[in-house]
């Protein structure tokens, strides 16, 4: 084995290295699903890809985050309803998935269990009365709804008991978004001014498109492949969200 061998090696893997960082900071990144913060349109075990090139680009395009420059280049503005991904104000390092319900500007508070954005009730339409979503490890008793906000429609799960019913009022200031999980009473999300809050335009990430993989971990490993027929859901794979 040469050095020049060697040498022509690591070049190869370098720009493979490279070529990589390009992919995943310019155009899409796989994503995984940790949490049921998103039930019932996003599962724990989804991986999905997310377009990074859909709001533009800031520091946090990048792995790690470096201070390359200051704001956001090719700048593009989410739309109501949009799956996001972002980095949590709390630490600008942690990944959140939600769904964007609030823009600059907007007014928005829960009364008696209704979604109110700038004094108009946001429509929704009830699918299940008696359904359930987990919340961790556990299940919740919940009832879906199909909501419909700038006409487009996804379905949202709220607890039958002691659910998330009135709300202080937000109001959200400028450059900033407001989200929420679409398991509403198992979402750590910006009704938690303190956790989460207002998110910063520089601290999206990009907008979630397409389910490429999911898996049940809890009816066992992905490794076992003997159990294919039960943990992973093929019904999910390549499924776009909305």
């Amino acid at each position: 084995m040469t050095k020049k061998f060697i040498i022509e090696n690591i070049k190869t893997l370098l720009y493979a290295l490279i070529i990589a960082i390009l992919i995943r900071s310019i155009l899409i990144q796989p994503f995984y699903i940790p949490s049921s913060s998103m039930e019932p349109n996003l599962l724990v075990g989804d991986r999905l890809f997310v377009t990074k090139y859909s709001y533009g680009y800031s520091k946090h395009s990048f792995p790690f985050s470096p201070p390359l420059f200051n704001g956001r280049i090719l700048s593009k503005k989410p739309k109501r309803g949009d799956v996001v991904v972002f980095k949590t104000p709390a630490d600008n390092r942690t990944d959140y998935i939600k769904r964007l319900i609030g823009i600059p500007g907007d007014e928005l508070q829960f009364i008696d269990g209704n979604l109110i954005i700038n004094n108009e009730l946001i429509f929704t339409e009830i699918l299940k009365k008696n359904d359930y979503v987990f919340c961790g490890s556990q299940k919740l008793n919940v009832r879906t709804y199909q909501e419909n906000i700038n006409n487009k429609k996804y379905n949202v799960s709220y607890s039958i008991k002691n659910s998330f019913d009135n709300s202080d009022l937000y109001i959200v200031p400028k450059d900033h978004y407001f989200f929420l999980g679409d398991n509403r009473d198992c979402s750590k999300d910006s009704r938690f001014l303190s956790d989460v809050g207002y998110v910063h335009k520089d601290n999206l990430v990009g907008k979630a498109q397409f389910l490429f993989f999911s898996s049940d971990r809890r009816k066992g490993s992905v490794f076992a492949f003997w159990k294919w027929n039960e943990t992973l859901r093929f019904e999910r794979f390549l499924k776009k969200i909305r």
